[in-house]
C-alpha cells in the first residue's frame, strides 16, 4: 500500500464500516453518521477560518475605504491592506484551508468508493482489501447498500426513455445545491470585493473577483460531473459534509434564515 492508501483510504474505509456494523448493517446510514463525525473532527481546524471571515465581514466598510484611498496606487494599496489585516488580527490566506481539506477528504472518500463500491459485483470483498482484521467480511456475508431509494453503489441519476443522457438524481441535485450554498456562506467577502473592484483601475481586481466567483459555480457542478458517473455514496458523503459545514456558518454569521436565498443571490 502507498502511503495515501495507508494514511487517509485504509482508516476512512475502516472508519465507515465500522458506522456500517454499529448502524445495523446499513451503507447509507453508516455514510451519514461517519459524515458527521468527520465534520466534527474536522472543526477544530476550520473553526479559525470561520471566525476569520465573520471578521472581515465586519471589517469590509473599513476596506472599502482603504481601497478607494489608495486606488491609483497599487503598490500603497497591498501595503496599507497588509497593515490592516496585521492590525485587526485577521488572515485572508486562512479561506484556503476549509476547501483544501474539503478537497483532500472528498479525493479520499472517492477512492475508497472507486476500489469497494463502483461497478463491483462482490463490495465485501473489495473492502476485505484495505479492512482491519477486526473489521473485515466473513465469507458468506454480503454488503447492503440499499438506502431509501437508493442503491449507494451506483450513480443517483434519472434515465428518461426519449433522451440519451442521464439526468442527475434528487439527492445529486441537493448535495450541488448544499456545497453553492456552502461556498457563498463562507465567501461574504466576494460581493463587497465586486463592488470595489467596479470603482477601480486595476484590472487585477476584475481577475480576482472574476476567479472567486466562478469557483463558487464550479465546484457544485464538479458534484454533478462526478456524482452522474459515480457511486451515490460519495454524493450522499458531499451532502451531509457541504450541508453541516452551511449550518455552521449560517448560525455563526447574522443571515437570517428568511433571507437566505435572498441574500445569496443564488437565482439572480
Amino acid at each position: 500500500m502507498n502511503i495515501f492508501t495507508t494514511i487517509l483510504i485504509q482508516p476512512l474505509a475502516n472508519g465507515l464500516i465500522l458506522f456500517y456494523r454499529l448502524l445495523g448493517n446499513n451503507m447509507g446510514l453508516a455514510i451519514i453518521g461517519f459524515s458527521l463525525l468527520l465534520v466534527i473532527l474536522l472543526n477544530p481546524l476550520t473553526k479559525p477560518y470561520m471566525n476569520s471571515m465573520k471578521k472581515m465581514k465586519d471589517l469590509a466598510p473599513q476596506l472599502e475605504k482603504l481601497k478607494s484611498k489608495y486606488k491609483n496606487d497599487k503598490m500603497k494599496l497591498a501595503q496599507a491592506q497588509a497593515d490592516f489585516y496585521k492590525q485587526k488580527g485577521v488572515n485572508p490566506s486562512a479561506g484556503c484551508l476549509p476547501y483544501l481539506l474539503q478537497i483532500v477528504v472528498l479525493i479520499a472518500f472517492f477512492n475508497v468508493f472507486t476500489l469497494t463500491l463502483t461497478n463491483h459485483e462482490k463490495p465485501a470483498e473489495k473492502f476485505n482489501h484495505v479492512l482491519y482484521a477486526p473489521l473485515k467480511f466473513k465469507e458468506s456475508e454480503t454488503l447492503n447498500t440499499k438506502f431509501l431509494y437508493l442503491d449507494v453503489s451506483k450513480p443517483d441519476v434519472i434515465k428518461l426513455p426519449f433522451i440519451t443522457f442521464a439526468l442527475p438524481g434528487p439527492l445529486l441535485i441537493l448535495a450541488a445545491l448544499a456545497q453553492l450554498i456552502s461556498v457563498k456562506l463562507t465567501s461574504p467577502q466576494v460581493n463587497l470585493q465586486q463592488k470595489i473592484a467596479e470603482k477601480t483601475k486595476e484590472s487585477t481586481d476584475d481577475f480576482q473577483v472574476a476567479m472567486q466567483k466562478s469557483m463558487t459555480y464550479t465546484f457544485p457542478l464538479i458534484t454533478i460531473f462526478i456524482g452522474l458517473r459515480f457511486a451515490s455514496g460519495l454524493a450522499l458523503y458531499w451532502l451531509i459534509f457541504s450541508g453541516a459545514q452551511a449550518y455552521k456558518q449560517l448560525v455563526s454569521s447574522d443571515v437570517k434564515i428568511g433571507t437566505l436565498f435572498k441574500d445569496l443571490k443564488i437565482f439572480r
